[in-house]
């Protein structure tokens, strides 16, 4: 449900955000000048029990250079986390935030779409709303309007008999386990995508190979892993690389398999706004499909997640969340998605949420099910969107260590915890389930490599 709000401000560049209990706004540019005035279109995306999301517009009747604004919240104030401002602060129930700088400058006429941010609470109002000093029009209880639910954008042909996508259909998160459209509890199990940049042939965005995974091996969910940091992945070619994730999304949609849309990378809190940019595009045009899942952050490594990948997270799920309400977002963890106890003492707010949970059987044991049976008592839901039987480096020696594979491949089960295996390429490590001359369109029972076997027998 969108619920939306106009306030038409006597001063600047009002963005003025109003909904209770904790509104996060934009602002503040040194030397920011003033306007006769402006309207400001603050639209709730989504809510659940304990916060929200929302965005915010200005139109400018005179120009803007950067702005300050200010206000009062009428109600208790906590956990503020908006993206595309600066200098946020607040003191009690007063906020202050200010402008990105890019962001700063409105034309005169000009309606622009701000920032957006979430919040803990529930709606509420301000009061005694300033912008770059000045008072403005505004605060007061001002009622909500409440639009229309709008209609599936584009409406798709049922599954295709059969298939995984068929038999689940839209899928949910239930406590901490993945249920299917009828609410029953599940276990999705399927192959991860190499890098797309570094793949030897294009398997992953072949038709036919996925159609022959579904039904030679039995997977249920495929893994599009496209790398974002490296040189020649989608920081350089971003639009060549959406193009191919979206063939992948395509064929699954055929072929009646859940896809998971993997932003992989190691540093993706530090290109937020790419991140951002590229789920809003994909969950405009893909979020009405049943079968895909959202995967932000493939493994974040040894960095803060109260400071850096959790407000990294809460941009863009209320970036998805603002397109597509309801498809499983699977957000990654510290420590190369290790860390899932973490998590859990300071979970992100939504609904649908499920923690990435990653392991490699030659070195991590019982200690990294340790924590993550900490995370699951809390009440997480885990999915291993990348696991190999071999060492954390993918099994460049070639080993594979089947027996602490097994353990986690029973502790999957026993939980129902959903996974993707590591890597649909060719290579020498021991994690490629490819040998040498397997062709692109599918058929591997000649070509299996390392530890392919171990997985396909593990598979439905």
């Amino acid at each position: 449900m969108q619920v939306r709000r106009r306030r038409r401000l006597a001063a600047v560049g009002a963005i003025v955000a109003a909904l209770g209990a904790s509104a996060v706004t934009i602002a503040t540019a040194q030397n920011a000048s003033a306007a006769a005035g402006c309207e400001v279109d603050y639209t709730v995306v989504s809510s659940w029990g304990s916060g929200f999301q929302a965005n915010v517009s200005i139109t400018a009747d005179e120009p803007i250079d950067g702005w300050t604004v200010e206000w009062d919240f009428t109600g208790a104030v906590s956990g503020i986390s908006a993206w595309n401002v600066t200098a946020q602060s607040l003191s009690g129930r007063h906020f202050t935030a200010s402008d990105a700088g890019w962001n700063g400058t409105i034309a005169s006429g000009q309606t622009r779409e701000v920032f957006g941010f979430t919040a803990g609470g529930s709606p509420g109002d301000i009061e005694n709303t300033e912008v770059n000093g000045v008072a403005c029009d505004g605060g007061g209880s001002q009622e909500p309007t409440t639009d229309p639910e709008p209609t599936d954008p584009d409406p798709t042909d049922p599954a295709p008999a059969g298939t995984p996508v068929e038999r689940h259909g839209q899928l949910s998160v239930c406590g901490n386990n993945m249920c299917n459209e009828d609410g029953q509890e599940i276990q999705l199990r399927g192959v991860s995508s190499m890098w797309l940049h570094w793949q030897t042939q294009p398997y992953a965005q072949n038709l036919s190979a996925l159609e022959w995974m579904r039904d030679e091996w039995g997977i249920e969910v495929f893994r599009v892993a496209m790398g974002v940091e490296p040189e020649g992945a989608y920081l350089d070619d971003p639009n060549g690389w959406k193009a191919e994730v979206e063939k992948v999304i395509q064929n699954a949609e055929e072929a009646g398999v859940y896809v998971i849309v993997d932003f992989h990378a190691h540093q993706a809190h530090q290109h937020r706004n790419e991140a951002v940019a590229f789920f809003t595009d994909l969950a405009d045009r893909y979020g009405h499909l049943p079968n895909v899942i959202w995967e932000p952050y493939n493994e974040p490594e040894q960095v803060n997640w109260a400071s850096m990948v959790k407000p990294y997270h809460e941009a863009v799920v209320a970036a998805i969340r603002a397109q597509d309400p309801d498809n499983i977002v699977v957000l990654g963890t510290p420590t190369w998605s290790q860390d899932v106890d973490v998590a859990a003492a300071n979970p992100v707010a939504g609904t649908n949420l499920m923690y990435t949970l990653h392991f490699y059987s030659c070195t991590h044991a019982q200690w990294n099910r340790d924590k993550a049976n900490t995370a699951l008592n809390a009440g997480l839901a885990l999915f291993v969107t990348e696991w190999g039987a071999s060492a954390a480096d993918g099994g460049l020696d070639g080993r594979v260590c089947l027996d602490e594979a097994q353990r986690w491949i029973d502790w999957m089960g026993a939980n129902k915890i959903s996974w993707t295996a590591w890597k649909l390429d060719v290579g020498d490590d021991s994690t490629n389930l490819l040998s040498a001359g397997a062709p692109v369109t599918g058929g591997w029972d000649d070509y299996l490599h390392g530890h392919a076997p171990f997985v396909i027998a593990n598979l439905p």
